[in-house]
């Protein structure tokens, strides 16, 4: 099971990744300091000019917002891989995509109903979820956490397409995307 320090380590790389202060002209979040956007930051308190929003904040908000409230702590209790990734594309294109990702891939995973019976993918982290991955985990073993993440991943990289493929604009941070998000 992680520790309290296994969160901080994982906040501290998005940080690292999403850097300092940026107001790209491309991106429909607009000013963004240490990756939290201005809405963001409005809606947990803070008031001032983005380009001094204490890192702090930003660490509080990735433990709460992206680990905590969706669920992905206990998700970490089973598969801290698996729980890594879900928490980096939760910030990246929200928990409840990244918790839709887990699910359809445990769904496509169980064998058609032989291993555990298929989920609904309501992009929530409750008891049946839980369930069938302790029951996929149980079954595929050490490599199956491997073929898991490949698999919320390609479905990850598809969306990072489609977004691309549906904005133009979008097209500016694709190749970012695809290089520091999936992997």
């Amino acid at each position: 099971m992680p520790n309290s320090n296994d969160i901080d380590m994982l906040i501290d790389d998005v940080i690292k990744l999403e850097g300092d202060y940026s107001n790209h002209p491309a991106d429909r979040g607009g000013p963004t300091r240490w990756g939290v956007t201005e809405t963001v930051a409005r809606a947990h308190g803070y008031a001032g000019d983005m380009r001094h929003f204490p890192r702090e904040n930003a660490a509080a908000i990735y433990k709460d917002k992206y680990w905590l409230r969706p669920g992905f702590d206990q998700i970490a209790r089973h598969a801290t891989d698996i729980a890594a990734e879900l928490f980096d594309t939760g910030i990246n294109m929200g928990t409840r995509t990244a918790t839709g990702f887990l699910q359809r891939a445990l769904n496509a995973l169980n064998r058609n109903g032989r291993d555990y019976g298929d989920i609904s993918v309501d992009c929530e982290i409750g008891r049946k979820t839980l369930a069938a991955l302790e029951a996929f985990l149980r079954k595929r073993g050490p490599q199956g956490k491997t073929v898991l993440l490949k698999a919320i991943e390609a479905l990850q990289g598809a969306h990072y397409i489609k977004l691309a493929e549906t904005r133009p604009a979008n097209q500016a941070f694709l190749y970012g995307w695809l290089a520091n998000r999936i992997g």
